[in-house]
């Protein structure tokens, strides 16, 4: 079995690691997932309200001052060292990237990633990539193997130019996921209407759009997770439950 692997990604601010977080809620209802935090800030872990101990950064940075002191296989080594840092939470896993903190360079890192989320993908049936912001992730094929991606944005210029960039660079580099737009922080109808043209154009699914809701401000100023937040069955937490009924069946008819 080989699970479905869906990233979520899209400009700074725009609301990416909540939307993950919701995903990941939503989808571990309906099989074993393991939520990946693939941005070196660690936004995901504080969503979901826990901490944790050790990341995959800290792993590189034990190998890189201690490589030459490992006896046998480092391979086997960096195998037992990552089912450490992959903490098991109530109804899903979570692997956190981290940032490395010593010198060199961070591509070290991304490379663990992607021989992690090959390896662990035949133990789950989701895997959700909470991705860094931007660009980066492509050049550096982070998110190899990606059968989902979802882009978040919200109704600003640079927003939608960062959604039209990841299109253009899933092309140059023969990423043949599918595409699909959510809208956050939209204000009215036209906003909107903006989002789903704008989508329609560019080759993506739309899949729906998430209201500016003072309820996740107050969330977020608290310091709540998003656990808190969908108690609360604000207007976003509604809308959300439409864009997962979406989101459901676009994956069911890509994978038939």
């Amino acid at each position: 079995m080989i699970a479905i692997l869906i990233a979520v990604t899209g400009k700074g601010g725009t609301g990416k690691t909540l939307v993950s977080a919701m995903l990941v809620l939503h989808l571990c209802k309906k099989g074993s997932l393991l939520a990946v935090d693939a941005d070196p800030d660690s936004n995901l872990p504080e969503a979901f309200g826990v901490e944790v101990e050790r990341t995959l950064g800290d792993i590189r940075e034990i190998f890189q001052s201690s490589r030459d002191e490992i006896k046998g296989d480092k391979e086997i080594w960096f195998e037992a060292k990552i089912f450490e840092v992959v903490k098991e939470l109530d109804n899903f896993d979570l692997l956190v990237m981290g940032r490395p903190e010593g010198e060199g360079c961070y591509c070290y890192t991304n490379n663990i990633l992607r021989a992690i989320l090959k390896k662990f993908m035949r133990h789950y049936d989701f895997v959700v990539v909470d991705c860094e912001a931007g660009l980066e992730h492509f050049s550096r094929k982070t998110i190899a193997g990606v059968n989902y991606l979802i882009v978040v944005s919200d109704t600003s210029r640079k927003g939608l130019r960062t959604a039209e960039r990841i299109s253009e660079l899933m092309e140059e580099l023969n990423i043949n996921a599918r595409k699909g737009l959510i809208g956050n922080k939209v204000i009215d109808k036209r906003s909107e209407n903006l989002i789903r043209e704008f989508a329609e154009n560019s080759g993506f699914k739309f899949l729906g759009s998430l209201p500016y809701d003072e309820k996740v401000v107050e969330c977020e100023m608290m310091g709540k997770s998003v656990v808190d937040l969908m108690k609360t069955n604000c207007s976003f937490v509604r809308e959300f439950e439409k864009i997962v009924k979406n989101l459901e069946s676009w994956v069911v008819l890509c994978q038939s």
